[in-house]
């Protein structure tokens, strides 16, 4: 971009800024929400749910014209192409087209002007797409491999779509547009009495095509287009292009400036998910019903800016809007229609996009997710027109949050907003990470990624589509998803203020973006590159096949399992096509987290040579059917230090393990004993597999009901069987039964763990074992040893806990106990038994352990105890920490 073209829209956007000061207006009053009303979607919908009818109540009617005249449409709007006069004069205020004799504002001619100036000067030539750009392999094309990791979430998120019933998405739809709704509307956010209803409708559109594209299910296919069809009806019969599950009135509050909960927020979602619908499953209909609707919308921008001002229309963006702008962009690459993209132009948030034009990072106190999709649309704005200025507002953007407001997970957020830069420690709660938030960070860096192929970008992909993407699922339950992801020592996923979602009865923002990115696993790991001979550029392991279609191959892609104790990530990747000879040239990514010692390539057992870190391995040839590419990459733990500047926080460091962020099962303890040594592995250790042999849980019958021996807070008890898997219950109902040295001995090869001089750990206490005397210990001597026999009662499938210091006493339990009893010790020889009581009461069965060691699980020192470190993406229920106090 010209030198001038850039001092011009500094000029500007200072100028806009200098004069909301000297009218006491902060510059932030163009930010979050309309006045009276949060921008917060947790608090909106708390407010919602103390409202009888489910409306937020209005906030009185502020008559928004910005004193300091058009300063933020110079920015917004200045880059159109010449042919685009015509358009904007039509959206001028009507009594700037009247008689000569009239006396029009002097701002509005002013802001005309300046529009044509702009236009003339060297930034102001956009209208030409930006150029070639990498090219995202087709979700047709990619197919995950079954019993990944990737593959488990993808089918869980496929279950869901499957469940959701058409009628009562569109139940809402329905009534809004007069037509008989059948069956009853789901509740949650898309409940008929809350104002985002639809919202989640719009995502389900995009999240089923997408889903459509990366399974083939036919099923998925018949209903979605099922919803496509319905929606079609409710837009006929409304008429107007309006389609909505709720009453264009809401948009007479938006241009009249009165609290309504982001209107423009759930058009965009209905608009992309029909676009998608469009262009990634190829529905005709979904296309002539998206520009139903921007024709519809652009009518109403225009009426507004004609009735008030261009500033009127501005003020209105300060309700969350979604990606108005990106979605606008997208329909104006299709219909080439000017309309379009001045409408997507009019989306465009200049009083944000201006802060990041003159590159200040005083996004402290914006809205996270109202935000981040703007710069999203102003990405497309880049595609679209050419425009240099977005590029780097976009490149400026990313690198703020990377070097001052992401977790280590690679997310943003705190409680929905950015907070000051590198002030992180301030920040650890339950209400970190929005997940709406992670989902639009992976579209801002994959942006990037296309642009410049930077490598960097595809390392903060890998980052938080593996850590914030991966943990907000529940395991394999399907339509159960976290808004939040907690950040804070001893915390839980369940545990926030949303914790965990249901399937009918949610449907918050993130469960939108959540269907969707679950939808799109694929989506990120294949990059074509046009010219004239085939490039693919891989950048994630996934194991995975690619149809690559332009150079006659198939790709495929394998990982070695990993567990903790490797020292590298294999990666394997092969060829096949029908006629061999095909010539392209495959760039591979190297992590920057790895290594070049000991990384190693071969093609078909021929060595590579030496591969550097961050960078590509670029391999161009002529690919046949039995060519084979290992990769080795060599994968350690390290720490990472949170992102904040104040030296008393230095100590607060993650850990990671390749790119997986690994939490430590803690109920608040973060203090980890790293000592003064440089060198991680002096005070973390990895899980050796064996290990999972050695764990057992011990049950019992009482009451008709099963209980569990747990340790929990420092002693023995028993509680209730849990009935779901990944609960804090289920780590406290697991031990690990293990010899103190060589002189023990454990019998695995029987139905049940026996042995004797054995002791008893806790699951996520490990080096901490049960005493003698009921209490935890990490020094181990006689007193920690038990023996494990054949049940008192005879049962062959029982086992009792005796004493290593006192052969003939027993942990017992009790007879018709409930939950939260005591262990106690009881010794045979001093308590005659009773009908067998005694004998009941010191049994238990052996059951299969409820928790098991992950694959990559380690052992890290501890200052009090030990903690056992896991991914942070594997974890359900569990209390754990992502932070650790290594200066403790």
């Amino acid at each position: 971009m010209a030198a001038a073209a850039v001092g011009v829209v500094v000029v500007v956007v200072v100028v806009v800024f200098l004069a909301a000061a000297v009218d006491g207006v902060a510059a932030k009053d163009c930010t979050n929400g309309f006045p009276g009303l949060t921008a917060s979607h947790t608090e909106r919908a708390a407010a919602a749910e103390l409202r009888p009818d489910g409306e937020v109540e209005a906030a009185r009617v502020v008559d928004l014209l910005l004193p300091h005249g058009h300063g933020h449409d110079h920015d917004g709007d200045r880059h159109l192409t010449p042919t685009d006069e015509s358009t904007w004069m039509s959206l001028m205020p009507r009594r700037l087209l009247a008689s000569p004799a009239a006396s029009p504002r002097r701002d509005a001619f002013d802001w005309l002007m300046l529009y044509r100036n702009l236009r003339g000067s060297a930034a102001a030539s956009g209208g030409a797409a930006a150029g070639s750009f990498l090219t995202e392999a087709s979700l047709h094309d990619v197919r995950l491999q079954p019993g990944t990791v990737y593959w488990q979430a993808q089918q869980t998120n496929l279950e869901y779509l499957l469940l959701l019933d058409v009628d009562r998405l569109v139940w809402s739809f329905r009534t809004q547009a007069g037509l008989p709704a059948s069956g009853t509307p789901y509740g949650g956010w898309e409940g008929p009495g809350v104002e985002l209803r639809g919202h989640f409708v719009g995502h389900y559109l995009s999240a089923t095509a997408k889903m459509w594209a990366s399974t083939h299910n036919d099923t998925l296919q018949a209903k979605m287009s099922s919803v496509v069809d319905a929606l079609h009806d409710c837009q006929k019969k409304m008429g107007s292009g309006y389609l909505s599950a709720f009453p264009s009135e809401f948009f007479d509050r938006v241009e009249t400036i009165k609290a309504v909960w982001a209107p423009y927020y759930t058009i965009h979602k209905i608009m992309q998910g029909l676009l998608d619908q469009y262009t990634v499953a190829g529905n005709s209909k979904a296309l002539d019903m998206v520009v139903g609707m921007a024709n519809y919308f652009s009518d109403r921008v225009k009426i507004v800016i004609q009735k008030y001002s261009i500033e009127r229309h501005w003020a209105s963006l300060n309700e969350e809007s979604g990606g108005m702008n990106d979605v606008l962009y997208q329909l104006y690459t299709i219909t080439n229609d000017q309309k379009h993209l001045t409408l997507a132009h009019l989306f465009d948030k200049p009083c944000f996009l201006g802060l990041l034009a003159v590159q200040a990072d005083s996004i402290s106190g914006f809205h996270s997710n109202t935000h981040i999709p703007v710069v999203i649309g102003a990405q497309m704005r880049y595609e679209v027109t050419g425009d240099l200025l977005y590029k780097q507002i976009a490149t400026f953007f990313m690198d703020t949050i990377n070097s001052s407001h992401s977790y280590a997970t690679g997310g943003t957020s705190a409680g929905e907003f950015w907070t000051n830069p590198k002030r992180l420690a301030d920040t650890l709660s339950t209400e970190n990470e929005e997940s709406c938030t992670t989902y639009n960070m992976l579209k801002v860096s994959r942006n990037l990624f296309r642009w410049t192929k930077e490598l960097a970008y595809a390392d903060y992909y890998e980052r938080a589509l593996i850590n914030g993407v991966l943990s907000i699922q529940r395991g394999t339950d399907p339509g159960v998803m976290i808004y939040m992801l907690p950040q804070a020592p001893g915390r839980s996923k369940a545990v926030s203020y949303h914790g965990w979602g249901t399937k009918y009865d949610s449907f918050w923002c993130c469960y939108g973006t959540g269907i969707e990115s679950f939808s799109k696993l694929g989506d990120s790991i294949y990059f074509e590159e046009k010219g004239d001979t085939p490039v693919l550029n891989i950048i994630q392991y996934i194991p995975s096949t690619f149809n690559w279609k332009a150079a006659g191959l198939t790709v495929s892609q394998q990982l070695k399992p990993l567990s903790s104790s490797d020292v590298y990530l294999q990666v394997s990747l092969s060829t096949s096509t029908k006629t061999n000879g095909q010539s392209a040239t495959l760039n591979v990514r190297i992590p920057s987290w790895t290594s070049a010692y000991g990384a190693k390539a071969t093609l078909n057992d021929n060595d590579l040579g030496l591969m550097s870190p961050g960078s590509f391995l670029s391999i161009s040839k002529q690919w046949n059917s039995d060519d084979h590419l290992s990769l080795q990459f060599p994968i350690t733990l390290r720490t990472e230090a949170i992102k904040d500047d104040r030296p008393e926080y230095a100590s607060l460091q993650a850990i990671l393990f390749g790119p997986f962020v690994l939490a430590g099962l803690s109920t608040g303890d973060w203090n980890a004993e790293a000592g003064n040594t440089s060198a991680i592995s002096d005070w973390i250790s990895p899980v050796p597999s064996s290990y999972n042999s050695q764990l057992v849980t011990f049950t019992q019958e009482s009451s008709g009901k099963t209980f569990v021996l747990s340790s929990a807070n420092g002693s023995l008890a028993m509680q209730e069987r849990p009935t779901v898997d990944g609960t804090d219950t289920a780590i406290h109902a697991t031990f690990r039964v293990h010899p103190q040295d060589s002189a023990g001995q454990l019998d695995t090869q029987g139905a049940t763990l026996k042995g004797t001089s054995l002791q008893i750990e806790p699951f996520d206490l490990p080096g901490t074992v049960i005493t003698n005397n009921l209490t935890q210990s990490a020094q181990k001597s006689s007193d920690s040893l038990f023996n494990i026999v054949p049940g008192l009662d005879g049962n062959p499938n029982s086992v009792s806990l005796e004493l290593g210091t006192k052969p003939g006493c027993f942990l017992v339990t009790g007879v018709d106990y409930s939950v939260g009893t005591k262990i106690q010790v009881s010794c045979k020889s001093y308590l005659p038994s009773i009908n067998g009581i005694f004998e009941q009461a010191a049994c238990f069965v052996q059951a299969a352990p409820l928790r098991q060691y992950h694959p990559i699980s380690f052992i890290a020192k501890g200052v009090k105890r030990n903690f056992l470190l896991e991914p942070l993406y594997s974890l359900r229920d569990e209390f754990y920490t992502v932070y650790f106090n290594l200066g403790a």
